[in-house]
């Protein structure tokens, strides 16, 4: 009996060698092919990070700078137009004056174009000087800008073909974001689901965590704090307060709506009425002069202190609705920055003011407004959920991410960025592959507004 029970085991032993035998070309081949391609991504992803990370934190600087220059100088203001003329000019002057900004890179992960790193210094020096003479804007459009254009210029410089140089270009937008905000899991899913709304790029995972971990702690290095807020009052999991998080939620995706319909308009506005670039920057820069004088400075720059006010349970009732003014009235006349700070303002103050109707502490709906809106205006649920767990400590995530996916389903399928696809509906398991402004402009009218397509 034992005999057989050894034989059975020995040729038992003896088929498995033979399959290992058979199995290791193949398994050759995997190690060669999987590994030596994790290795050259992790590579690349180091550089990327590095260099991004360090300009980034020079940016976060000059920026900090600028905004601590204007609030000592008020009479900066004044300046606003000028500045708008030097930003037309260096633009022109660099033959950029079509140059469509975060779109563009968009575009450049989708389609492959051409990322000029002149668009690097430019989009440095015209945030700073928006911000410098108290134009309403954020700083992620330029962060992701310059991690865009340096990464691309890193995948030419080391001849990565068109697919992979998309990927370099997702994981300088990664690093971008993170040395700015200090938020390295947000940052690196923001630029896998923020192109195309349905579909992850899943093959740019390593690069965009790698590049976004680098680039985050070259940042702090060089003395740049990430950014972080204290929530008081975080709701408790309960079927009472479930109800009173969808309505918020649901009124935040109505808010990101208009937010989107807003920028659009003034987009549209300044378009009809002024056909040159330099007059339309000269008019929105008097504007924003009116608007100071009228609301008082609390609208200008980023705003960061007025979000932080929020979520202490401090706010004035309607600051959302001239947030949203002062924003597109700056940004969709020619001046530089972003959309996404001013997106956390608005969601920020209006959580604030609307919480306490609905029962919930004004500092926590400020918290859940932030994200849901930011969500809204970017179409991107999973960033929003990470961004919420990173920026408030992990305070009341699971109630964040209701708001969140409340606010994703009811925002509609506008978005700020006209290159945007929203790839499946959000309401049903259909391929529908919409603009991000399209729903807006319709089709054929959104091609005309298309800042390529500017004289």
């Amino acid at each position: 009996m034992w005999k057989k029970i050894w034989e059975r085991i020995k040729d038992a032993l003896t088929d498995l060698l033979i399959e290992i035998l058979e199995l290791w070309p193949r398994f050759q081949i995997y190690v060669g092919r999987e590994w030596t391609a994790f290795a050259r991504w992790l590579v690349i992803s180091i550089a990327v990070g590095g260099v991004v990370g360090v300009v980034g934190a020079a940016f976060h600087h000059a920026v900090e700078w600028a905004t601590a220059t204007r609030l000592e100088h008020p009479w900066l203001l004044f300046l606003l137009p000028v500045a708008g003329l030097i930003i037309v000019g260096i633009y022109q002057l660099f033959h950029m004056e079509n140059d469509g900004g975060t779109e563009f890179v968009l575009a450049s992960v989708r389609d492959s174009r051409y990322l000029r790193l002149t668009m690097v210094p430019l989009i440095f020096v015209s945030t700073v000087l928006t911000h410098l003479c108290g134009g309403s804007a954020g700083r992620e459009g330029a962060a992701l800008q310059i991690g865009g254009g340096l990464s691309a210029a890193v995948g030419r410089f080391i001849k990565l073909d068109s697919k992979d140089e998309r990927i370099a270009t997702m994981a300088g937008m990664s690093a971008g974001f993170s040395a700015l905000f200090g938020t390295p899991l947000s940052a690196a899913v923001f630029a896998m689901e923020v192109e195309s709304v349905g579909v992850m790029y899943y093959a740019a995972i390593i690069p965009c965590f790698v590049s976004s971990l680098i680039a985050n702690i070259v940042s702090h290095r060089l003395h740049c704090e990430g950014t972080s807020f204290l929530v008081h009052g975080a709701a408790v999991v309960s079927i009472p307060t479930m109800a009173k998080l969808i309505l918020l939620g649901g009124l935040c995706g109505m808010l990101a709506n208009i937010f989107c319909r807003v920028m659009h308009g003034f987009n549209m506005l300044y378009r009809r009425y002024f056909k040159k670039r330099w007059t339309k920057i000269i008019a929105g820069g008097i504007l924003i002069i009116l608007l100071t004088h009228i609301f008082g400075t609390d609208y200008n720059g980023a705003g960061m202190n007025i979000i932080s006010e929020a979520l202490e349970g401090r706010v004035v009732p309607y600051a959302f609705l001239l947030k949203m003014i002062f924003t597109g009235a700056t940004l969709s006349a020619g001046y530089k920055g972003g959309e996404i700070v001013p997106s956390f303002f608005v969601g920020a103050t209006f959580g604030c003011a609307v919480a306490p109707l609905l029962g919930l502490s004004a500092s926590f709906g400020a918290a859940v407004g932030m994200v849901s809106v930011f969500c809204g205006v970017t179409n991107s649920p999973m960033t929003s959920i990470l961004l919420g767990y990173e920026l408030f400590a992990g305070v009341g995530v699971a109630p964040l991410a209701l708001g969140v996916a409340v606010s994703y389903m009811l925002s509609g399928y506008t978005g700020l960025y006209h290159e945007q696809k929203i790839m499946y509906s959000k309401t049903k398991a259909v391929f529908i592959n919409k603009s991000g402004s399209e729903e807006y402009f319709g089709r054929e009218k959104r091609a005309e507004y298309m800042p390529e397509k500017e004289e």
